[in-house]
């Protein structure tokens, strides 16, 4: 204990000494009031398991089987990054601007802080680092942490400010200055839904964070003051001038040199934009499809789990690995828009000057749009539950012009129009399908829904019903073969009926002419057709396809041996799979490999399940028969002999046509990749004319070829042009043309199978 001595201060210092005393005192009061949280005063404050398991929303990423971010899932775009991934020149310009004694404080600077109040804020706010992760990390200001004093002005800024100094404090004991620093380049905002250092780096610059230059660096520390307002796309001039303030405080602190600084001051920010939203996901179609299946996975997960501790696809950073390949992904992108651009082109001069809806006659149907387009649109549905039935009303907001951006193969563009007249403009563009699976292990390689997924979401993979045509023909071929029929058996092509229903082919009536079944369906004879289903009858033609893989459900008609029932070509890409895989169906293509929480930790891992569907030798002998397409004279298929992927190849192949030309069909398989193609408009109503422009062979097969050609020349792909894997108790048939790639013309038919002797298909 001490004593104060007698003089004529002595009263004025024990004054003093109570007041410190009590200041003090009072001063680890409040702290302690407000870290108790006292009376609910001041509201709550993160945990210490918060503290310990810091978590922020982070975006589910898609990963492609080669290692590609193919997109992701996301509330905020955020994709964290180690802090050694990140360029030297964003941590220093960080500390140059934001925190220059972060290395050296406990989480509160008290300098900064005497210098905020001193200078009314005007020389900085203040706040470190570690305060602002708090900021950003808690959400320290939001409504949960908020107390009955909450409202009071001045007591609330203080009553946060201490929560933060407090937590600031816990995090810097918790927490390496290394740890500090990289969730906190993790979890800062930069406009534009940007979250993190890495997703801006790539939204501005188009580069990853450890590619940043000095400059690029820069601008990005300089948008943490104000994200939007120093927004580099949206003001280009602020942005440059906060550029610039930051290098200067670089050049300060002695991170930068002068001459340096003077060669950049000047200089325009040179952005290199590339939009991260879900449009612009590699794989969009697939990736869209594919949320349910993953919302379905992840309800049941959290089944398994604490409810404590949810996972959500948007919010908890998952890693999705999936089967699609980024290189296969790439080049069927843009085998679809050089292909669909160029039909697009012919089909706009075909009917340049008409409208191009029409009735099985040709002639235009009048008030095609408005009566039977417009209803099933969703601005009409949203305008009918404004309106109800106030016709009047939604024909004034349909013909009211309205600025808008639209698609186009130059790009998009502005425009004026009104709602009526874009859904006019947009009838009339024709869409693509095109999906790849390898049919050794059901993987889907590649998935194109359409040809902008911006502006067309509807995906033509899965969730398109389109009438097949022809290439609904091979079911109705492999009922006949594990029946006993043989490739080399001789029918003839005469009109059959079925009832009343007597159908043509594409060039008539029956020629008269003997064929092989393999020349039949290489050359797509309908009435051969038409003949195998009078001799089975819908229920088993159906009974087969549903074996092989396709799923939607089939009506008992016999028209479908033609392909009049609408399926869908995932379906018909995994059906011919079957083929191509020895008879084994894959009871679903595979799509996801394996989910991984944000940490690495595997929380499921999806195996295809097959089921036998043929027998080896019928599904050899229907490969065979596919291959007539491409290697009999006449076959629907031999354009392909031109190009590179048919050279030295084995390909089956199988073209669909379907009436009025409304949809176009290519099925190609070979070996390691079964790729089917569909083209046609959102409406059968809108198609071409002639069977010149609008059979499948015309319509899809040359986008099937430009993928193949590329997927070939890409080396590191290693798909190989290898031969059909064929039974080894295979017998022989002859066959008049051979095997022109490899030379094998024998296949088996044991003879027990054999239909009897003058039996009429």
């Amino acid at each position: 204990m001490f004593k104060f001595l007698p003089g004529p201060f002595r009263q004025l210092i024990r004054r003093l000494w109570r007041f410190t005393l009590f200041a003090v005192g009072s001063f680890i009061l409040y702290i302690l009031a407000v870290y108790f949280n006292l009376f609910n005063l001041f509201g709550g404050m993160p945990s210490l398991k918060q503290l310990d398991n810091p978590r922020n929303e982070l975006a589910s990423e898609v990963i492609s089987s080669d290692g590609v971010v193919l997109g992701s899932y996301f509330l905020e775009n955020r994709s964290p990054v180690e802090l050694q991934d990140i360029s030297p020149n964003v941590i220093n310009a960080l500390i140059a601007t934001e925190d220059v004694r972060f290395i050296k404080h406990s989480g509160i600077d008290p300098r900064g802080i005497g210098r905020s109040i001193v200078g009314m804020g005007k020389a900085g706010g203040g706040s470190t680092l570690t305060q602002q992760l708090v900021k950003n990390l808690f959400e320290a200001r939001s409504e949960r942490y908020k107390g009955i004093l909450g409202d009071v002005p001045l007591v609330k800024l203080l009553i946060i400010k201490t929560k933060e100094w407090i937590t600031a404090i816990q995090l810097e004991r918790r927490y390496t200055k290394q740890e500090i620093m990289q969730m906190y380049l993790n979890t800062v905002e930069f406009s534009d839904n940007a979250y993190g250092i890495r997703t801006a780096s790539l939204h501005y610059f188009s580069k990853e964070p450890s590619q940043l230059d000095v400059e690029e660096a820069a601008v990005l520390v300089g948008m943490c003051q104000n994200p939007d307002r120093f927004n580099p796309r949206m003001h280009p001039e602020a942005s440059k001038e906060r550029r610039n303030i930051v290098l200067q405080q670089m050049v300060r602190y002695g991170f930068l040199d002068a001459p340096r600084f003077d060669s950049y001051k000047n200089e325009a920010i040179a952005l290199r934009l590339k939009s991260l939203n879900h449009n612009s996901n590699q794989a969009p179609y697939f990736i869209a499809v594919l949320r349910d299946k993953l919302l379905r996975e992840i309800d049941e997960l959290n089944k398994q789990r604490s409810s404590d501790d949810p996972l959500d696809l948007y919010t908890s950073g998952l890693k999705i690995y999936v089967t699609i390949d980024s290189r296969m992904q790439r080049y069927a992108e843009d085998a679809c828009w050089d292909h669909i651009r160029e039909q697009q082109r012919l089909f706009d001069a075909h009917w340049k000057g008409r409208n191009p809806w029409a009735d099985k006659n040709g002639k235009e149907i009048k008030g095609f749009i408005e009566n039977y387009i417009v209803p099933r649109t969703e601005r009409y549905r949203t305008l009918k539950l404004s309106y109800g039935d106030d016709k009047e009303k939604i024909r004034e907001v349909l013909n009211r012009p309205t600025k808008m951006r639209v698609f186009s193969y130059r790009g998009e563009r502005d425009t004026v129009m009104t709602p009526l007249d874009s859904i006019r403009y947009y009838a009339r563009f024709l869409q693509i399908g095109m999906v790849a699976e390898d049919p050794n292990n059901g993987n889907i390689k590649a998935w194109v829904g359409g040809i902008n997924f911006k502006h067309f979401k509807f995906d033509h993979v899965q969730q398109a019903q389109r009438q097949p045509g022809s290439a609904f023909k091979p079911f109705v071929y492999a009922t006949a073969i594990d029946k006993g029929y043989t490739p080399c058996d001789m029918v003839q092509d005469v009109s059959t009926c079925i009832g009343t229903w007597c159908p043509q082919n594409f060039e008539g009536g029956g020629s008269g002419r003997t064929m092989t079944l393999r020349q039949a369906i290489a050359k797509s004879v309908n009435t051969i057709s038409v003949q195998l289903m009078k001799k089975f009858g819908p229920e088993t033609i159906i009974e087969y396809a549903n074996r092989i893989g396709v799923k939607t459900k089939l009506p008992k008609d016999v028209t479908i041996c033609l392909g009049t029932a609408e399926v869908n070509l995932l379906e018909m890409v995994n059906s011919y799979c079957t083929f191509a895989n020895g008879g084994v169906a894959w009871n679903e293509p595979q799509t996801v490999l394996r989910i991984e929480d944000r940490y690495g930790n595997l929380l499921r891992k999806f195996e295809a399940t097959t089921h036998d569907a043929l027998s080896p030798e019928t599904a050899w002998r229907m490969v065979y028969m596919l291959q007539g397409a491409t290697q009999e004279p006449g076959g629907t298929s031999v354009r392909l002999n031109r190009e590179p992927c048919g050279q030295n190849n084995q390909i089956g192949g199988k073209t669909g046509t379907t009436s009025n030309y409304s949809d176009g069909w290519f099925m190609g398989v070979t070996q390691g990749l079964v790729t089917g193609v569909w083209v046609g408009a959102e409406d059968r109503a809108i198609h071409f004319r002639s069977g010149a422009l609008g059979q499948g062979a015309r319509m899809a097969l040359p986008a099937w070829a430009k993928f193949m050609n590329k997927v070939y020349a890409d080396e590191s792909i290693g798909l190989k042009k290898v031969p059909f894997k064929k039974p080894a108790n295979d017998k022989v048939c002859d066959n008049p043309f051979g095997d022109k790639a490899f030379g094998d013309s024998t296949i088996v038919i044991p003879n027990e199978k054999r239909p009897a002797d003058g039996e009429l298909l």
